[in-house]
């Protein structure tokens, strides 16, 4: 199969497509600039935040994100307990800077999340905001809840409490040099050790971490080209620690009769036969006394068909809401992908929803009463959020159908090495691209196809079967 180049160059197709993203903007009407009042707003905001009074800055906490992040939620230090282990996890103050019922607060409602366009992210607040003056930068104080879990030698969680606290972050590693680094930094080697006796007790509940292989369409200067993002280890271990805190904050909020949780239902029958048999056509069966979570893990990364049954696996993982209550707990509590009760407070720079989790959880913990304006507006955060997340999953596949088809256009008429995912698309290996595909395919069969069409303007790509 030929290999393709995956860098764009502007000469060749960079206006071609900044035409087709501005289009796409265009069409799912996405917002622009932030509204003159809501910078103003920030500015102001930033100029009169005051740091929390109790100081944790003693804490050696770092911050683990994807290169070149700059709206940094979450920073982590960890310590041996006796024979468990204590972890810090702080997350960003966002709350610090935003007025209930003021400008950046509406905007905010209405915004949901930040989005990740090709060609720059279109992000939940301002700047100055959550790249600057509430982003979890190293070397910087900053206002901070900090989760101060206990677990034992099994990686169960023994206490928990949050608080509101001043802290430094010591270092921003991004994941390639904390994976490279483990067995030389004692933070990360304990990291590694929590995260894998946190995966351990997944198992053991029956949840799955789908760690699917992603496509991103990455910006260099004048540059875009498509990136498999493999999930290193050291990701799998980090977002471990944002499952305990998830969970953490969930049984809080139970608890105090009080919350927002993200919910799931288990998968229906069919939607797990139908898997089953796709499993078996792709070469990799799902045997009945499995798991599903035990089975997801030891698929391989890097292998188109396993990476074809990850993708596939997501048609059990659907039907995820938010489920506010107030005064009585809700009988349906589980997000059964994660296989226990679940909230969103780890990305309050980047998810609406966050901010309310987390003041929620201060104010129990702490033993005071919750906010008025957060009892006020937990009901509305399930519309704002099913928007939100709507308009960020149309963008995402737009835009990458888009850089998809400029890969491809020059190359119509070739023909490549594929393997059937269904009987009308295919994934190619490099580069990994699924397509429509016309012929007949039998699922999980290898074929030999021919570029039909490559349309940057509409992000069209289709193969048919030689």
């Amino acid at each position: 199969m030929p290999s393709l180049p995956l860098k764009l160059t502007r000469e060749a197709t960079q206006p071609e497509l900044a035409a087709a993203f501005a289009a796409i903007r265009a069409e799912l009407e996405l917002p622009t600039e932030f509204p003159p009042e809501v910078e103003v707003e920030a500015a102001r905001a930033v100029e009169a935040y005051r740091l929390p009074d109790l100081d944790l800055t003693d804490i050696p906490f770092a911050t683990i994100d994807p290169a070149g992040s700059t709206d940094l939620d979450q920073a982590l230090a960890i310590e041996r307990d006796g024979a468990g282990w204590r972890v810090f996890y702080a997350i960003a103050d966002l709350p610090g800077f935003v007025t209930p019922g003021g400008a950046i607060d509406v905007e905010a409602r209405d915004r949901g999340q930040t989005l990740y366009a090709a060609d720059g992210r279109i992000p939940l607040h301002p700047v100055a905001i959550s790249e600057g003056a509430a982003s979890l930068l190293a070397d910087a104080e900053r206002g901070a809840f900090v989760w101060e879990l206990a677990l034992d030698s099994e990686g169960r969680e023994t206490s928990v409490r949050v608080r509101r606290a001043r802290v430094r972050s010591r270092r921003q590693w991004t994941y390639e040099e904390a994976q490279a680094a483990v067995g030389d930094d004692p933070m990360l080697g304990m990291l590694r050790d929590v995260g894998e006796v946190r995966v351990a007790r997944e198992s053991e509940r029956g949840g799955a971490s789908l760690a699917t292989p992603e496509m991103l369409v990455v910006r260099d200067r004048h540059e875009y080209r498509l990136e498999r993002r493999v999930v290193l280890p050291v990701a799998t271990w980090n977002a471990q620690i944002s499952l305990l805190t998830g969970m953490a904050a969930a049984r809080i909020m139970l608890d105090a009769g009080i919350g927002i949780l993200r919910t799931m239902p288990p998968a229906e029958p069919d939607a797990i036969e139908r898997f089953r048999r796709q499993t078996i056509a792709l070469g990799t069966p799902w045997g009945a006394d499995e798991r599903y979570g035990d089975y997801l893990r030891r698929l391989a990364s890097d292998e188109p068909r396993q990476i074809a049954i990850r993708h596939a696996a997501a048609s059990l993982f659907r039907g995820a809401t938010y489920l506010p209550f107030d005064g009585e707990a809700p009988a349906e509590t589980v997000q059964s992908a994660i296989g226990a009760p679940y909230a969103h407070v780890t990305a309050p720079l980047r998810r609406l929803v966050d901010r309310f989790g987390l003041e929620v959880c201060v104010a129990v913990s702490g033993g005071v009463d919750v906010p008025t304006w957060v009892r006020e507006g937990l009901l509305t955060l399930p519309a704002a959020m099913g928007r939100s997340a709507n308009l960020s999953g149309r963008l995402d596949r737009r835009m990458l159908d888009t850089v998809e088809a400029a890969v491809l256009a020059p190359h119509v008429g070739k023909e490549f090495d594929a393997v059937a995912i269904t009987d009308a698309t295919v994934q190619l290996g490099d580069p990994a691209v699924e397509a429509s595909c016309e012929g007949m395919l039998r699922p999980g069969a290898e074929v030999r196809v021919r570029l039909e069409a490559a349309d940057i303007a509409t992000g069209t790509v289709r193969f048919r079967v030689v």
